[in-house]
């Protein structure tokens, strides 16, 4: 595999561990289930809680301070073919971070990569593009515009 194409598979695996990330947990356990993606891996990492510290901007482009602190817990598997695969997700959710990191890891399968896009990132990324429509709707909604009445005077 050529520099291009890892970096290419790079971006493409970024994309998945992303959208498995955001999943709701109930979702993500739902399609693994229905997918018929077994739990067997062994548990390299975790799963494990912890804080990770938020920085926020001031109007999106002041300088960054630390927000506060949110939780995470993170996971690391080992499938029998020896595929690792990771998962990282807010909240105290073990099982989810679980279910991630064993999809990460089949995901990283070349034989197994079109089922779990097909058959767990695929419908997680439109349920994600769904909420993503109706935030930016009910946004859109509230927008005020503001204008300026001209006078006839110089």
């Amino acid at each position: 595999m050529d520099r291009r194409q890892e970096r290419e598979t790079e971006t493409q695996r970024k994309a998945a561990m992303a959208a498995l990330a955001l999943a709701p947990a109930e979702e993500l356990k739902r399609l693994c289930t229905a997918a018929g993606i077994s739990g067997e891996a062994e548990m390299l990492r975790g799963p494990e809680t912890g804080l990770v510290s938020v920085r926020g901007r001031i109007g999106g482009g002041g300088a960054p301070f630390n927000f506060g602190e949110a939780t995470v817990t993170r996971a690391t598997v080992r499938l029998p073919g020896g595929e690792i695969g990771h998962a990282y997700a807010l909240g105290r959710d073990k099982e989810k971070a679980r279910l991630a990191a064993i999809a990460d890891a089949l995901w990283q399968d070349p034989t197994r990569r079109a089922e779990v896009e097909d058959k767990i990132l695929a419908p997680l990324r439109a349920a994600q593009a769904e909420a993503d429509a109706t935030s930016r709707a009910e946004t859109a909604a509230t927008k005020v515009d503001f204008f300026t009445m001209v006078r006839g005077e110089d």
